[in-house]
């Protein structure tokens, strides 16, 4: 997935997989998938995509701080 926000280019095929989390089991309504992914230019994003309820209902990009990501 590739997304533009506030100029920066987010693109999860070129940038470098870091983490992942997974929530609940396959088919959940509720259940969903994390990736913290980093780009060339030192961006954090998470890509995220789950079920119907999740916190994720539609697949997509969020940028996020250094202090998120090591949380993650």
């Amino acid at each position: 997935m590739r997304k533009t926000i506030s100029r920066k280019v987010y693109d999860t095929e070129k940038s470098t997989l870091i983490a992942h989390n997974t929530c609940g089991a396959w088919g959940d309504p509720a259940g969903y998938e994390e990736f913290l992914y980093k780009t060339a230019k030192g961006y954090l994003f998470i890509y995220g995509i789950g079920g119907t309820e999740s916190k994720y209902p539609e697949e997509t990009i969020v940028p996020v701080t250094e202090e998120e990501a090591a949380k993650f």
